[in-house]
């Protein structure tokens, strides 16, 4: 579904997704979206990954406008520094530092970012779209929720490392993180990383 020629939306938009889409220019983000709500491409995201899509989206422009360019990667790990839960003030603080320092507004950027509830009343009553909530996770959706999770988790613990580093109160050489998560069957008694779980198709439970 293309974007909806909403005449009178399109020229005062009356959603904050709406909105927000014409103040950007994010031309497309509105069908890719809907794409990803509904399941059009054979998986589904959950209105708050799509909150976190859009919100991101914001951050790179706003970072680029005022002359940053964001690495690989970059854009995800500010974007946890500046919202996540687990987060420490300090940390944030530093986040919120750096990018004032580069001429970013945090308490506008902060109002532009939207909630999951934002992102459906935009689904629902601009674009009409609806899915099946009967309609199941595919492994193919789990094994990218579980990809971003454990993205997210090495991020903020390489910001904290390198931190921690630059103050001299750790020695650090050239660290990489690596984050794994393992599943363990306590009937089976085998163990898997969850990539490998989900590949294989289970434990050894069925084969027992």
């Amino acid at each position: 579904m293309s974007e909806p020629d909403l005449s009178s939306a399109d020229e005062s938009p009356t959603t904050k997704v709406a909105r927000l889409l014409q103040k950007y220019g994010f031309d497309g983000l509105g069908d890719e979206i809907e794409r990803r709500w509904t399941g059009q491409n054979g998986k589904r995201d959950s209105l708050r990954t799509l909150a976190d899509v859009f919100n991101q989206r914001i951050l790179r422009q706003t970072m680029e406008n005022n002359g940053m360019q964001p690495l690989q990667g970059e854009v995800e790990n500010v974007y946890e520094l500046l919202m996540g839960d687990d987060v420490t003030s300090g940390t944030r603080t530093e986040t919120e530092t750096r990018l004032r320092q580069q001429g970013i507004d945090i308490e506008k950027l902060r109002g532009d970012f939207v909630t999951y509830q934002a992102i459906r009343t935009y689904l629902k009553e601009v674009r009409g779209a609806e899915y099946n909530p009967e309609e199941t996770d595919s492994v193919e959706t789990a094994r990218a929720s579980f990809d971003r999770l454990v993205g997210r988790t090495t991020a903020v613990v390489e910001q904290k490392l390198q931190s921690l580093a630059s103050t001299d109160k750790l020695t650090l050489g050239a660290p990489r993180v690596r984050t794994t998560v393992s599943v363990y069957c306590e009937e089976c008694e085998t163990q898997y990383d969850v990539t490998t779980l989900l590949a294989r198709g289970g434990c050894d439970c069925e084969s027992d």
